[in-house]
């Protein structure tokens, strides 16, 4: 078989049919790009000889040009995307600076962690983004070496001191939120108020923002030096932030105070006080780390620490554009998030 005649062009799917393997394998062999062994890059050259492969000249032109599109993998299931208001700041955030760039977002879905380098391996041998958007890094997480390997410039929303995880974000634009500051703010706060026992119903032990999350209120509370405190990890679910409240809520000594690290959670809190015959902030306060639109329509409105998500992510978004222009990584930490004081806090009562 040749590449021209009657037979017309042989196309990338017969080489990868001949050689056995993936069409993606296919085009990071003939490309010389990293993704396959050498053996697989060994077998799909001979393939393409022996049927007389030829590269099409204006696909390839076509893809050494920029896609205008930069790409985002949220390990999600589509159903927690309409109550996540964290999640839908961040993704206005990102579509307001593209929107000005004339970039698109490609977003996409997935349920297993794993499944994400994957995705970001088909983009690039497509050629349908220019970069990523990271977010919600884990612990030993392994997109950013992915990344690298593969090429494709990247900007994380978070990031932090990613080293005391062993994590290199070498080459990575970052932009972070201060949470030792934010973390500080929440647990002066209710020592002000004259809360001694404070619980916190923490996010995915997994994730590397609960891990700095709790490293920093680690801190706060050594700092005041007279406060107890404990906290339980969820999956940020209501029905999870309720099971931990109950649980809180049913010790010996439960706390006068609990933190939240969402506001979904807080809010379902109430509920939990409402069934146990008791009341916000009568028995227990009430804090939530993210302030929302939620936090203010409960009864009682609940203290809230205003963050900046749209914020973050448009100047991560901004980042990850000048990385694909060719600019060097970016490195920004916002300042702490403004604590509101609303109904749901309030000094203790004697007990």
């Amino acid at each position: 078989m040749t590449a021209s005649g009657e037979q017309g062009r042989v196309t990338i799917r017969q080489v990868a049919e001949h050689a056995g393997v993936s069409e993606a394998a296919v085009s990071y062999a003939l490309n010389g790009r990293p993704g396959v062994s050498e053996q697989t890059r060994a077998r799909v050259l001979a393939a393409a000889r022996e049927l007389g492969w030829a590269p099409n000249i204006a696909a390839r032109s076509l893809g050494t040009a920029k896609a205008n599109a930069v790409g985002m993998v949220l390990v999600r299931p589509p159903r927690v995307m309409v109550v996540d208001s964290f999640l839908t700041q961040m993704l206005s955030g990102v579509e307001a600076e593209l929107n000005r760039n004339d970039v698109a977002l490609v977003l996409h879905l997935v349920d297993d962690f794993a499944g994400t380098i994957d995705v970001y391996r088909r983009w690039y041998a497509g050629r349908h983004v220019d970069g990523v958007i990271l977010t919600d890094l884990r612990h030993a997480d392994p997109r950013p070496a992915a990344l690298r390997e593969i090429g494709l410039p990247a900007a994380v929303i978070g990031g932090g001191d990613a080293s005391v995880d062993g994590l290199d974000l070498t080459g990575l634009s970052c932009v972070d939120a201060d949470t030792t500051g934010t973390a500080q703010g929440i647990v002066n706060y209710l020592r002000a108020l004259r809360h001694r026992t404070i619980s916190r119903v923490a996010g995915p032990r997994e994730l590397l923002h609960t891990v700095q999350r709790d490293a920093a209120y680690a801190a706060a509370v050594a700092a005041a030096g007279d406060i107890e405190y404990r906290r339980v990890h969820t999956n940020y679910g209501a029905a999870d932030g309720m099971r931990a409240t109950r649980e809180l809520l049913s010790l010996a000594e439960p706390p006068t105070a609990l933190v939240f690290d969402n506001d979904v959670m807080a809010a379902a809190s109430l509920k939990v006080a409402h069934e146990m015959g008791l009341s916000v902030p009568g028995d227990f306060s009430v804090v939530a780390w993210d302030d929302s639109d939620l936090c203010q329509i409960t009864v009682p409105e609940i203290t809230a620490v205003v963050q900046v998500p749209a914020l973050q992510a448009e100047l991560a978004a901004r980042a990850l554009l000048t990385a694909i222009g060719g600019g060097g990584p970016t490195r920004l930490t916002l300042p702490p998030g403004t604590l509101t004081a609303r109904d749901s806090t309030r000094p203790p009562q004697p007990r």
